[in-house]
């Protein structure tokens, strides 16, 4: 292979990375781009391997959203949730021990060594309603507004404790980070308004 048809894919696919933040492997395919050339340019210094089939720049700083923005990345239709939605809005002073995420209740379950993850399933609307994109040096995160975040902490509490549901309402109302009426709407999509009600009375 001549050393224009090297420089060419090289250029082809450090433009790639350039433009979406973060690259799997496997997307080389549709661009014709072999593989090897992931490994050739990370060893010149101009890609880094962020883990097992993804790609950044080395100079990329996700800041501390590296592992959302990754695992947005690896499960495209997935969103950041519960916990993991409370600390990216900084409704919350815990730190999650793996990163919450939602799938359709229909997908087939992702394999992802790490970092640790945990599934939650949603159908339809409630996989859809509330999703926020948030772009990070090209890397788009995905995750559940505050609203949205707070209804499905109700929803979930027996997973995740219902003193954290109550803590993260009046922390969102506190915070101005969603109106009385956004979460009410969040409530209904969630099916929580008959046990969300007590507590919003109680903050309003």
């Amino acid at each position: 292979m001549s050393q224009k048809t090297q420089r060419n894919y090289d250029q082809a696919l450090l433009g790639l990375v350039r433009k979406s933040g973060i690259i799997r492997s496997r997307d080389l395919g549709e661009h014709q781009i072999p593989r090897i050339y992931l490994s050739r340019l990370c060893e010149k210094g101009l890609l880094k391997r962020m883990s097992r089939g993804l790609y950044t720049l080395p100079d990329q700083d996700f800041g501390s959203h590296e592992q959302l923005a990754e695992i947005c990345h690896r499960v495209p239709h997935g969103v950041i949730a519960l916990l993991s939605a409370l600390e990216f809005h900084e409704l919350t002073t815990q730190t999650p021990s793996f990163i919450w995420m939602a799938i359709d209740h229909k997908a087939r379950l992702p394999k992802i060594d790490y970092p640790p993850i945990r599934f939650v399933r949603f159908s339809d609307r409630m996989l859809e309603f509330g999703v926020v994109k948030s772009k990070t040096n090209n890397a788009t995160i995905r995750v559940y507004s505050p609203a949205k975040t707070v209804a499905d902490c109700f929803r979930f509490r027996n997973k995740i404790g219902l003193d954290i549901a109550i803590k993260a309402l009046r922390d969102c109302r506190r915070q101005k980070a969603a109106t009385v009426d956004e979460i009410w709407e969040a409530a209904k999509v969630c099916r929580m308004t008959t046990v969300m009600k007590p507590y919003m009375e109680a903050i309003s």
